[in-house]
């Protein structure tokens, strides 16, 4: 289940922190990384305050989000301005074709498939297409993980337009329901990906 800041899908960024020639114990203006048990608090502040505005739920709660940064903090990315954590994606590995509640909570360590349960950017950055370019580096992170063969999400109908939009496609509605909420599956073929490209000529 994902919340974003704008269904707009600006031209991928290839952003790095510039080297400060002076004072070197500046923060970099913008650093990603992955996320630690130590960041949960600050992802689950910002998670909250982005879905019970929009649905009611969360769709992780602390100690989930705390559970995922300890298992497989590799399948997390964060993006931090100043210090300041903006906006972050938290996945897990599955080993099935289709999202199941067992998706919800658990890590599968021998599955082939990211699950990626939730991108959230802080209320203060949305509308400025973080969300956007988060995703796509995230799924350019995918493609140098061996073993992953594939990203899967669920979210809401309104969201459908800006993940396809990331490259990913429809799968069905999702079996999995919060309340009265229901959600629309989709994936995102990481290593047919890299083989295209690898074998495009460009």
């Amino acid at each position: 289940m994902s919340v974003v800041s704008s269904l707009s899908f600006p031209k991928p960024l290839h952003m790095r922190s510039p080297v400060s020639q002076g004072r070197r114990h500046t923060l970099p203006a913008s650093e990603f990384r992955s996320l630690s048990p130590e960041d949960a608090i600050s992802v689950f502040e910002i998670e909250r305050e982005a879905f019970i505005s929009v649905s009611g739920e969360c769709p992780l709660l602390l100690d989930e989000v705390r559970h995922f940064l300890t298992l497989c903090p590799e399948l997390s990315l964060g993006w931090f301005e100043e210090g300041r954590l903006v906006a972050f994606i938290i996945g897990s590995l599955w080993d099935r074709e289709r999202l199941n509640m067992d998706a919800l909570t658990l890590h599968k360590p021998h599955g082939m498939t990211v699950h990626i349960h939730v991108l959230a950017v802080h209320r203060t950055f949305r509308q400025q297409g973080k969300g956007s370019i988060l995703m796509w580096r995230y799924l350019q992170y995918l493609r140098c993980l061996p073993y992953v063969r594939r990203a899967v999400l669920m979210c809401e109908d309104f969201l459908v337009p800006f993940y396809q939009k990331s490259g990913f496609k429809v799968q069905g509605p999702s079996e999995i329901t919060v309340g009265p909420l229901t959600f629309i599956e989709m994936f995102y073929p990481v290593r047919g990906h890299a083989f295209m490209r690898r074998n495009s000529g460009y």
